[in-house]
């Protein structure tokens, strides 16, 4: 597919990847019908000719969402573990059933491509001395792994000669973005120790962790949309690099290293389980690679914290957003009267 050859439809285009991939793919030329409830703000995609705002949930798309899409990459998510504990039910329904309806409902539109963003979470706990790749037997732990696992079961035998089902198993993310999160392992790493001289590690640092730049993990979403269907038909690819896969503990201390302070390291909780190394050959093979490592992105980070772009707030906390906007939404039921506060119908 080209810029030329139809909109793409990006669902989740409010999120932490998709107000990065958004402006992406407006750059390269595509058109883009971005969907989200936007509960992180509207504001944080750009206003642009080429792109269209549609305000609605994934579990509510209808046929008319894709009419003149020629490609779908399927972010919209509930996008944490802890969040995925606390709203499991909503968890599978947007994480899993949304997106196999999503990929359904673009096939039967005419849409060519459909790219599923889905986890390296799924691999959840390996032994230390294997490096997973895409034939490894997978162990999601956790709701929110479980449920982007049913998603790949469902999508990708769609696949057939005119519509290219692709699954990307992202990396941890990390790096800048509009709507920016703390709440990943190198952007919380480096706001704690940028911010207070301390850095919190969940115990006990040997657990080993992919990551991929947020930056990075768009360019392989678009390179999806380009490439030769042939070479990835239905089939899944880790998205990272060989060179971003670190020990948490290591991490840590690199992170400290770059800030350019005194750190000290808190470790907090019990230890984490997930421990899982990766291979990033599959993806390389076709062309694509990673380009950034942790550095780049503690230190736009940084830049970011030091010129008052960016901050720790709730909306940068995954699950602290949603019980605020919870909480709004109790209040504002109780105190208004047929739908209005101050001014009455």
């Amino acid at each position: 597919m080209s810029a030329g050859t139809g909109r793409v439809l990006v669902t989740g285009a409010g999120g932490y990847i998709g107000t990065t991939l958004v402006p992406m793919l407006l750059e390269r030329g595509y058109r883009v019908r971005a969907v989200d409830r936007f509960f992180f703000g509207r504001d944080l995609l750009p206003d642009h000719p080429r792109l269209e705002v549609i305000v609605e949930d994934v579990r509510r798309l209808r046929p008319e969402h894709f009419d003149g899409v020629g490609a779908v990459i399927d972010l919209a998510a509930i996008s944490n573990d802890p969040s995925g504990e606390m709203f499991t039910e909503a968890t599978w329904q947007i994480n899993h059933l949304a997106r196999a309806r999503c990929a359904r409902l673009a096939r039967e539109a005419g849409a060519t491509r459909y790219v599923l963003p889905s986890s390296c979470s799924l691999y959840g706990f390996q032994d230390p001395d294997t490096v997973a790749d895409e034939e490894s037997p997978t162990n999601p732990l956790t709701t929110y792994a479980k449920a982007n696992e049913a998603a790949e079961r469902d999508v990708l035998p769609l696949a057939d000669d005119g519509f290219c089902v692709v699954v990307l198993r992202q990396a941890t993310v990390y790096g800048y973005s509009p709507r920016m999160r703390f709440d990943l392992a190198i952007n919380g790493m480096t706001y704690g120790a940028w911010k207070t001289g301390r850095l919190p590690l969940m115990r006990d640092g040997s657990q080993w962790r992919p990551m991929v730049h947020v930056k990075d993990t768009s360019e392989a979403q678009i390179f999806m949309l380009e490439v030769e269907p042939d070479l990835v038909n239905g089939k899944i690819f880790n998205v990272g690099s060989a060179d971003n896969v670190y020990q948490i503990g290591n991490l840590g201390s690199l992170v400290a290293d770059l800030v350019n302070r005194p750190v000290e390291i808190e470790w907090y909780g019990d230890p984490d389980h997930r421990s899982y190394r990766v291979a990033f050959d599959r993806i390389e093979s076709i062309g694509w690679k990673a380009t950034r490592r942790a550095e780049d992105g503690v230190g736009e980070i940084v830049e970011a914290l030091e010129a008052g772009r960016t901050d720790r707030t709730p909306e940068t906390i995954t699950l602290d957003w949603y019980r605020t906007l919870i909480r709004f939404q109790r209040l504002l039921r109780e105190v208004e009267i047929d739908g209005a506060l101050l001014d009455l119908p």
